[in-house]
């Protein structure tokens, strides 16, 4: 779990004041409100190896109760999933983010979309910060007015500021983020 020692914003370990990435958001206009639950360490590394890459789908009842648990202080605010392209869906066969969320017994919205592109996963940080807009929301999606955006994993808050972004744009009143690590 990520002790007590975070930056604020993000929750980046063994900082007790913002980060350098958030203070980057911060010039760019951007506030940064993120929470997640565990360090992404060399045992979340492994668990998610086997999890998406593997497609050992059981896995996803791993964190299950942990999730229910921290997700319920969320009330009023609508859970949207960050998504898969739909060749990378068709690819892994699921989503781990929405296996995670069903895992623990909770809906989602499906609201955004993904077009394809190079995986997060094998990007360095500076491609992961020149990422483009790759999402767009769903033709007669409900946009509501609270969102809590959900991802598995937190690295420089690339992804999640985009998907943010647009939803923002489209209506939101406001969105928070979420990771299982971080």
């Amino acid at each position: 779990r990520i002790g007590e020692e975070n930056c604020p914003n993000c929750m980046k370990t063994d900082l007790s004041m913002k980060c350098q990435d958030c203070q980057l958001w911060c010039k760019e206009g951007i506030e940064v409100s993120h929470e997640a639950i565990f360090s992404y360490n060399q045992a979340m590394k492994d668990f998610f190896n086997r999890y998406k890459f593997d497609g050992d789908y059981i896995l996803r009842k791993v964190f299950a109760m942990i999730l229910k648990e921290n997700l319920k202080k969320y009330k009023g605010y609508d859970f949207v999933l960050i998504p898969l392209s739909p060749e990378r869906y068709a690819k892994r066969g699921f989503n781990q983010v929405a296996g995670l969320i069903e895992a623990a017994g909770l809906s989602h919205l499906d609201v955004l979309g993904k077009r394809e592109e190079k995986a997060s996963s094998s990007k360095n940080r500076s491609e992961r910060l020149a990422t483009e807009l790759p999402f767009f929301i769903k033709e007669d999606s409900r946009i509501p007015k609270k969102i809590l955006l959900i991802d598995d994993i937190y690295t420089t808050g690339k992804t999640l500021q985009l998907a943010r972004e647009l939803l923002l744009e489209a209506g939101v009143k406001e969105v928070l983020t979420f990771s299982l690590a971080r």
